[in-house]
């Protein structure tokens, strides 16, 4: 398992609905990391089941974040139709270099990373993923 990159616990977001997410503060706890954007269909369609592992997961110690490599009106449009329960910020251009840090050199999405509670990069797919999928992981973690 490589180390997550510094990037990452050093990037601030802003969240669509106004305020900032931290993601220093989310160290220390598994953690699953979705990329996504609003006109990437395989995204959009795999949103429910992310929102799934985050209410199923949540309680067991797992945070979920969405970044999104989007302008703040779509991704805002999106979510007042889409509702999850998970944090979701906005990576703009940062994002890319965060995704090619994580592994993601084609900068494709979506793309879904788990990182574990040392910090370590355990998962990296990009692609859409699939609920059983994402549990497997977690059963690994």
């Amino acid at each position: 398992a490589d180390k997550a990159p510094d990037s990452l616990w050093a990037l601030k977001a802003e969240r669509p609905q106004g305020g900032e997410l931290d993601l220093a503060g989310l160290r220390g706890k598994p953690l699953l990391i979705n990329f996504w954007a609003t006109w990437c269909a395989p995204c959009v369609r795999e949103m429910p089941l992310i929102d799934r592992f985050h209410r199923e997961y949540g309680p067991r110690g797992w945070q979920v974040l969405g970044l999104a490599i989007d302008r703040p009106a779509p991704v805002s449009e999106f979510l007042a139709r889409v509702k999850v329960g998970f944090p979701i910020g906005l990576a703009g251009l940062d994002g890319m270099d965060l995704l090619h840090g994580l592994g993601n050199v084609q900068g494709g999405l979506p793309f879904t990373v788990v990182i574990n509670a040392a910090g370590q990069l355990v998962q990296r797919k990009m692609g859409e993923t699939s609920f059983e999928e994402l549990a497997g992981w977690a059963a690994k973690v």
